[in-house]
């Protein structure tokens, strides 16, 4: 593996090699921080590039571009409440507060030395345990994948600390949304009024609404909530006492981004959400995540990275694609005349090995590059309100619209940004809502699987081990925060009395 190891830095070293991988990076940068575009458009996007390229720059040029993508996502999303990517979501719950108050530098730069410090450890474990874990996760059947969904969703109780019951209102909703489209079992129309809906709700053009759209309403009302401190300039980055502060949440959610990124169809936008849920239930101030909480962003940075490495676990050694991104590069390399499983590590061990290489070179490089124009991208914030609604709201239409090339998705992110609009001004949470449209699905039809699985017998996900552990820990997920509130409610009247 050593030997393989440093040839594939051999190869990474190339003169067209390194050429990719800054390509992919900058690329992947800028196409992560627009809104409706992300790393398998990206991707997609690039293919027709690659064709007269060699295998080894190609999929280093197509492998970066995915790293680089996951961070960019986190630009916007901090700066002007509009996540790049939907796994950049988890992102704005804590760096727009902090934009608010003054403090953009500090969440970019902790997103960003988050997400290079998780691309970097994720990719020592893709290197160091691909094999034995993708044959782990193929052990995975609808039992595991119902219980994996339901873990998710039990992190709403937390996302809803204000109120649990405008929580899991939202996260209702939120799941009735996800039933909008083709049934996936019997192939039967629910809630289509019309053909578009066949496919269901565009999930990009609903998070753009609920995030970005409701944002240029709040911004256009002359209520962003921008605190005291905020002067319009640009602040420092992270002191080192902070950074410190956040190492081991980073551990945490680069070791959780790698796992969930294992399992085919989670990928980096559940990653996200659990690595956050996490990092709160542990913190010794739950009560500052939602309101600029650095841990909260370092939590979901290092996830969504991490799972990227992850997702190309089972990629690289079965062929199974681990995520959306995933699939578009099984696609790359078959046309480059390789075939994606274990033969790829025999046959052309140069490829999965410089793509181990790339990823560990393309972390520093990202970091600096980050770091570098970190001060150049935080001046976002001094911008006045009303030039950057309308900013927001041009960038927001260009992407939703990029998605289909359809007006359609326009108007359906246009209709979820009143709403969450409405939801903001009422205090009704949104990520409850985008989380329950993202797990929806996966929830439903592995629901169903299973019992189709177990004849009915619902026994089914108690029999399994695997499913029946997340169950326990999803439980107890859901448990925790409620019980959290009981405890602080009665030593609050102790010490009123």
């Amino acid at each position: 593996m050593l030997e393989n190891l440093v040839s594939g830095f051999g190869y990474a070293f190339q003169q067209h090699s390194l050429a990719a991988l800054c390509a992919g990076t900058l690329i992947g940068y800028f196409i992560g921080a627009m809104p409706g575009l992300n790393p398998t458009l990206g991707i997609s996007l690039l293919i027709p590039f690659t064709f007269g390229m060699k295998p080894i720059p190609a999929m280093i040029l197509l492998s970066s571009l995915y790293m680089a993508c996951e961070y960019g996502g986190a630009i916007t999303a901090i700066l002007i409440n509009t996540p790049g990517t939907s796994a950049a979501a988890a992102t704005a719950l804590d760096g727009y507060p902090l934009t608010l108050q003054g403090k953009a530098g500090k969440a970019l730069g902790i997103s960003i030395i988050s997400s290079g410090l998780g691309s970097f450890f994720s990719t020592l474990l893709l290197i160091a345990f691909a094999i034995p874990l993708a044959r782990f996760a193929l052990s995975f059947g609808g039992p595991e994948y119902f219980a994996l969904a339901l873990f998710g969703l039990s992190i709403v109780s937390s996302l809803a600390s204000d109120s649990l019951i405008k929580g899991w209102s939202a996260a209702i909703m939120g799941l009735l949304f996800s039933c909008v489209g083709m049934d996936t079992i019997n192939g039967v129309g629910r809630y289509t009024p019309h053909l578009y809906l066949l496919e269901g709700l565009p999930f990009i053009a609903v998070m753009i609404g609920l995030f970005a759209i409701s944002e240029v309403f709040v911004l256009l009302e002359g209520r962003s909530g921008k605190g005291e401190n905020f002067t319009g300039r640009v602040d420092a980055l992270p002191t080192g006492a902070e950074m410190k502060s956040c190492g081991i949440t980073v551990v945490r959610g680069t070791l959780i981004g790698f796992i969930v990124g294992i399992i085919p169809a989670a990928g980096a936008n559940i990653a996200s959400w659990v690595s956050y849920n996490d990092a709160k239930r542990r913190s010794r101030s739950p009560e500052l995540f939602g309101n600029g909480a650095l841990e909260g962003i370092a939590a979901s940075e290092s996830a969504n990275n991490s799972a990227v490495s992850g997702a190309l676990v089972p990629l690289l050694t079965l062929g199974i694609p681990g995520s959306s991104a995933a699939a578009v590069l099984i696609g790359a390399l078959t046309i480059q005349g390789l075939q994606p499983g274990p033969l790829l590590f025999t046959r052309n061990p140069e490829i999965p090995y410089s793509i181990f290489a790339a990823f560990l070179l393309s972390a520093p490089l990202m970091t600096v590059f980050g770091l570098t124009c970190s001060k150049f991208f935080a001046r976002v914030s001094s911008v006045p309100d009303e030039i950057l609604a309308f900013c927001i709201f041009g960038v927001c239409v260009l992407g939703t619209y990029a998605i289909g090339n359809s007006m359609f998705h326009v108007w359906v992110s246009l209709g979820f940004g009143v709403l969450g609009y409405f939801m903001r001004k009422f205090g009704f949470p949104t990520a409850p809502m985008v989380l329950a449209i993202v797990l929806g699905p996966m929830a439903e039809t592995n629901l169903r699987l299973a019992l189709l699985m177990g004849g009915g017998n619902a026994g089914i996900f108690f029999s399994r081990p695997i499913s029946l552990v997340i169950i326990l820990v999803s439980l107890a997920s859901f448990l925790s925060p409620i019980f959290k509130n009981i405890v602080h409610k009665k030593l609050s009247s102790r010490e009123g009395q």
